[in-house]
């Protein structure tokens, strides 16, 4: 079921030049553990003033937009969140141009799903987000990649995590990180 959909969505987007990468629960299934999750999870590489062009994607992919007020919602959240009636799934379209997105979003595998390329984000990229959600499940998913995946470049992941403290009234990205190699 989330394999079908992931295509179709790597097939539209791609076919819409919306340059992406799937993050969340469904890239920790890629490089992590399995767990159960009911989402699937996109930052796309534009701003929200590309809303008319996702909102086509949505169409295309038979996808049901959450909020009555999309315009308004999506400027307020830059999230546009929607829903697969047939499957139940969930879809968050997130809006991001920062530079560590659009770098992140260069950096995207492409993993071949039912004979379609996705883009999901590196392992090292789900794993600054996942330490930047900082919730325990993110931390577990964090463990979880680091000992899957003992190639990941801890340098890069640093580099990041040392940036976000420097800009982030939080400051302990880089900390929790370290806690987490520790141990």
């Amino acid at each position: 079921m989330f394999e079908k959909i992931l295509s179709r969505i790597g097939l539209s987007l791609t076919r819409h030049s919306l340059p992406y990468m799937i993050i969340g629960g469904q890239a920790v299934l890629l490089y992590g553990e399995p767990r159960l999750t009911r989402d699937i999870d996109i930052t796309l590489g534009v701003g929200v003033d590309y809303i008319d062009k996702l909102l086509i994607v949505v169409r295309e992919l038979s996808l049901k937009p959450i909020p009555v007020d999309i315009e308004s919602f999506v400027r307020q959240t830059m999230v546009l969140p929607a829903f697969d009636e047939t499957t139940g799934i969930r879809v968050d379209f997130i809006f991001s141009f920062t530079p560590y997105e659009t770098e992140a979003i260069k950096r995207a595998r492409r993993i071949k799903i039912l004979e379609q390329e996705v883009c999901f984000a590196s392992p090292e990229d789900v794993i600054i987000h996942k330490i930047f959600a900082g919730r325990p499940r993110d931390i577990e998913d964090v463990r979880t990649i680091i000992l899957k995946n003992p190639e990941i470049d801890i340098q890069y992941i640093k580099r990041w995590l040392k940036e976000f403290d420097a800009s982030s009234d939080k400051k302990d990205f880089l900390k929790t990180f370290e806690e987490i190699l520790k141990s």
